[in-house]
Parts: structure tokens; C-alpha cells; sequence
């Protein structure tokens, strides 16, 4: 054994307990540690010399400790409301360091339980949110390949319709599948890419007037157009700028009379129905043929974990299965997981949301969403009472869009600017309307009321 594998085998608890410590220090410090960091003007060199004989487990935990840890943001902590993050809460955070340390392949092969344990995550994530029980699930590293999955599934359900086998056969020569839209989210176009279908396959259309809902109205003219040729539609649950929702139930009643594929992207606006009075939103999901809910946004799982669920195990099979004399053979199995997702070799990244929903159940994550709603209801009410500011959308769920109320776009990114190196909270800059706005995603167990406060009043000092 070479001389630095056989040192850190003898070495191994107090490698983990330095470990353990660097873990301890920076989640003690996340409250006073700046929301997002900033780098060096001259950036950071994305190169390295690799050494000979390399320098030992210990020497690269202090190197890293030292040269980057404190170039790390804070995005664990309370006031980190760039994109939609968010943390880890306690339960998840122990189960993801054991992901690390049993190392688990998450397949069906009869040599460990990990399959039965996310098959039980996709169970309980299920029973939270009210989804039919009938649908299966998989668990996959974020909504961007939950939405591939979603479009690899309806490529081959319309490739059916043509009469072909797309997963055997290729997409090459049948007519373009359209895929109808109102506010579809960027990974939606890249799913669309990396499954063939492309990204000109979309036609975006009309949202209802101050909304960024879909004009179902528009919706159904288009459909009608379409004619009888297979189509798949994609509905919103939860925009990432003002949590809009499409009308689920009034899109899926069409399918009574179209021909569509429906998927539905709720990869954070579907967790509130963890909360018994927002789950009216969702209403109609349940006819959905797929739909994304990711795990690392509001249910504060840690990178990377998202699912899809589907109506259609089959067709699941159909596009993943993977054929080999050492794998186990595709069939029909809600847990035969190697068969269901992209990916062969698949990380056990479902301890930690189904140790999450055990250790917080129903109450827990109510709790949180209805937390995080009132605090951007109450921070939207600091920023309507400044009048230097001023809301940009109504404040729907969880996410604060505004602006300055002078509309001066270089004073907004200067803020920005600001705020980023203050240090007090971190927020994503966004577009709404064609006008740049600054956006509040309050997605971390951690934050209260308090952390509103702290934000609002960094805003008015560095305004």
C-alpha cells in the first residue's frame, strides 16, 4: 500500500475529527459569515500541480482551510436568498456525511437496502404532498435532470403515437414534436436539447395579463391548431421570479380532448403543498403524466437531490433500461432504480430526504413553509414602506421580487454590488418584464423573522 493511503488508514478518526471540526466551525459561523463571498479581482487559478507522492489527507484538509474555506459563501446559512436554495437541516446533513461513508450504489442487485430506503423516500415525499399514490418516482441530482427525465419520457410516448419506438429507433424523420409553454424554465430548454426533441421545439405562449401563468385559452387555440399529432405541454408550479402557478386543473382538463403529454415543472413551488392551506395551488397535478419536485430547493436536502414522478412506469423502462450480463434485467419494478434514470452508478443521495421527512414529518415542513411565506409577506411589507423601493410583483409564496422605485438600473446593480460585499444577505439579480430587479428566495430552515429585519436594514444603509 503506498505510504500516504497506509498513514491515513491508521489515521483515519483524526482525519474525520479535523474534518468534523472544519464542519463545526463554518456551520456555528454561518450566522456572522458574509451570505456570499468575494473573490479575488484577479480571480482564482483553475489550475494545480498534482504532486508525486502526493502530500497526505491532513496537509490537503489545512491546505484547503487555508487557501479557500474562507473564499466559500454562505449559502447554508439564513440570509442566502440567491437562486432557490436551500440549506441542509440537521437530519439531512447527518445522513448526507453517512452517504459519504457507506458509499452505496443505489441499485436493485440484492446486496443492499438503499433501494428499498429511496423507494421509501419517494414514498414519503409522496404522502407530504398529497401526490397519487400510484405514481412512481427516482431520484436524480436536480430539476435539470428530473426535466430531462420528464422529456425523455414524453419523446418516447409520442414517438408511440407515430407508430415508432424512439428509445430503439432514434427521433431521425418524424415530424417535430411542438411543446407548448408559458413560463418554462431554462433547464426545461436544456432537457429539451439533451433529449433530441430541441430547444426550437418550443412555442412560448401568451401569459395572462401582470401574471406569469399561461393563458389557457392561448393554450387550447394552439392545441386545436395542432391538431390530432402528439404535443406535450409544460405547466408551471411555482415560477422562479414570483411563484407563479399555471392553472393545473384547467390545463389538464384539456387532455380530455388533446392530445398532449403534460409535465409539470414544480420543482420548488410544489412543496408548498407540505401545507395543508396552499396545496389548492396543485390542484389538477394528480393528471399529470410527469413532474419534477426538487429535493436540495425548499425541502433543505443537501446538493444534489432531486426527484420525477410519473404515471408511466413502462415507458420508463422503455427509455432507461440498461441491458448486461452483471446488471439485473429491466423489469417493470417501481425500485429498479438503474433502470428508471440516466445514470448506472447512482450516489445513495435519497438517506438524506427520507431521514429529513422522518425526523420533521407533516407538522416540520408546514411549519416551514408557512415560516418562509410570512417572512416575504413581512419583508414585502418593509420594502412597501421605503420609498425608495418598490415591489415588482406581488408577493405570492416565498420569493420577493422589487427594485428602486426611481428605476435607475446602474443605482440596482450597484446595490447589488453592495450588498454582496456587506456581506449581510446575498440576492440573485433577475429580470422581470425586461426591467432588472433584485429577488428574495426564502427557502433555509434556518431563517426567521429577524433575518428579514437584518436584510431590510442592510438595504436602506447601502442604498
Amino acid at each position: 500500500m503506498q505510504h500516504w493511503l497506509a498513514h491515513d488508514l491508521s489515521s483515519l478518526d483524526a482525519i474525520l475529527d479535523r474534518a468534523h471540526a472544519m464542519a463545526g466551525s463554518y456551520l456555528h459561523g454561518l450566522p456572522q459569515r458574509a451570505a456570499a463571498a468575494t473573490l479575488p479581482a484577479a480571480g482564482l487559478s483553475g489550475s494545480a500541480e498534482l504532486p508525486e507522492q502526493g502530500i497526505g489527507a491532513a496537509a490537503a484538509l489545512k491546505r484547503f482551510e487555508h487557501d479557500y474555506e474562507a473564499l466559500l459563501s454562505g449559502s447554508p446559512g439564513p440570509r442566502y436568498f440567491g437562486f432557490v436554495t436551500g440549506g441542509a437541516t440537521p437530519a439531512a446533513l447527518a445522513a448526507d456525511w453517512l452517504v459519504s461513508t457507506y458509499d452505496q450504489n443505489t441499485q436493485r442487485n440484492g446486496d443492499t437496502c438503499a433501494a428499498a430506503i429511496e423507494q421509501q423516500a419517494v414514498d414519503l415525499l409522496g404522502q407530504l404532498l398529497g401526490w397519487p399514490a400510484e405514481w412512481t418516482g427516482v431520484c436524480v441530482t436536480g430539476a435539470t435532470m428530473a426535466n430531462y427525465v420528464g422529456m425523455a419520457l414524453a419523446r418516447q410516448w409520442a414517438g408511440h403515437a407515430y407508430g415508432r419506438d424512439v428509445a430503439a429507433d432514434g427521433v431521425m424523420g418524424l415530424p417535430q414534436i411542438p411543446v407548448f409553454a408559458g413560463s418554462a424554465h431554462s433547464s426545461t430548454l436544456k432537457a429539451l436539447s439533451m433529449a433530441g426533441l430541441g430547444r426550437s421545439a418550443v412555442q412560448s405562449l401568451p401569459l395572462l395579463p401582470g401574471r406569469e401563468a399561461l393563458d389557457v385559452a392561448a393554450l387550447e387555440d394552439a392545441l386545436s391548431k395542432h391538431g390530432d399529432a402528439p404535443s406535450i405541454v409544460v405547466a408551471s408550479a411555482g415560477t422562479v421570479n414570483t411563484v407563479d402557478f399555471d392553472d393545473l386543473a384547467a390545463i389538464a382538463a384539456l387532455k380530455q380532448r388533446y392530445r398532449f403529454w403534460l409535465h409539470v415543472d414544480a420543482a420548488f413551488g410544489g412543496i408548498a403543498a407540505a401545507s395543508e392551506p396552499r396545496r389548492a395551488l396543485m390542484t389538477g397535478i394528480e393528471l399529470a403524466d410527469s413532474v419534477t419536485v426538487d429535493a436540495h430547493k425548499w425541502l433543505n436536502v443537501p446538493y444534489d437531490c432531486a426527484l420525477l414522478y410519473t404515471a408511466h412506469l413502462p415507458l420508463q423502462i422503455e427509455v432507461f433500461q440498461n441491458h448486461s450480463a452483471y446488471l439485473s434485467a429491466p423489469v417493470a419494478l417501481a425500485d429498479n432504480f438503474l433502470h428508471l434514470a440516466p445514470e448506472n452508478s447512482r450516489r445513495f443521495r435519497a438517506l438524506p430526504l427520507w431521514m429529513s421527512l422522518l425526523a420533521y414529518g407533516r407538522e416540520g415542513y408546514a411549519e416551514l413553509v408557512e415560516r418562509h411565506c410570512a417572512a416575504a409577506q413581512y419583508l414585502g411589507r418593509l420594502i412597501e414602506s421605503d420609498p425608495r423601493f418598490r415591489l415588482a410583483a406581488p408577493v405570492r409564496l416565498n420569493v420577493v421580487c422589487f427594485t428602486l422605485a426611481n428605476a435607475d438600473k446602474a443605482a440596482l446593480a450597484r446595490l447589488h454590488q453592495s450588498l454582496q460585499h456587506d456581506g449581510t444577505a446575498y440576492l440573485s439579480p433577475s429580470m422581470l418584464n425586461g426591467q432588472p430587479i433584485l429577488r428574495v428566495a426564502i427557502c433555509n430552515w434556518r431563517t426567521t423573522l429577524a433575518d428579514m429585519d437584518l436584510t431590510f436594514a442592510a438595504l436602506q444603509r447601502l442604498s
